[in-house]
């Protein structure tokens, strides 16, 4: 593997850890709460960073991947859990996915990192392209998380 992906595996696992750890304390009622202004809660955002990761490997290589059936309606673009109908995964379900995700990417990708596949969005064309968008969506909802975090605490 290229020194460059190695790095970009690196980072991603270490900024997971930093998502993971932010939510380590979380109860599941707290993970619940949606506090103003917010429009999601931290349950949604963990399952969101989830799927966003699949969906956009999924854009970009037309390959389906293995993510619960639920999950774009649940933790998709737009979506929010104001609107849920159905229980969602628990929490310690979702830390478990998240927590084993980098991994299931570089098993799965790391050896097809530079292969190129028609242009999606802002001209990505290669699984590295996408997760270095993604690692900086991620980072995104993190901040999110550790401001709701701060709403719960005050």
């Amino acid at each position: 593997m290229i020194d460059r992906h190695e790095v970009l595996f690196t980072q991603l696992s270490a900024y997971r850890s930093e998502v993971l750890h932010a939510v380590a304390s979380v109860t599941s009622e707290e993970a619940d709460v949606i506090p103003p202004p917010f429009r999601n809660n931290i349950r949604w955002n963990l399952g969101h960073i989830y799927l966003d990761q699949y969906q956009w490997i999924e854009a970009l290589t037309k390959e389906k991947q293995e993510v619960p059936e639920t999950y774009p309606a649940w933790f998709g673009y737009g979506t929010s859990p104001q609107n849920f109908t159905q229980e969602t995964p628990s929490l310690q379900d979702l830390f478990t996915l998240l927590k084993e995700q980098p991994g299931m990417i570089r098993e799965r990708w790391g050896h097809r990192m530079e292969e190129a596949f028609p242009q999606t969005e802002m001209g990505m064309r290669t699984v590295e392209q996408v997760l270095i968008r993604t690692v900086f969506h991620e980072g995104m909802h993190l901040q999110t998380i550790l401001d709701i975090k701060k709403a719960l605490s005050q």
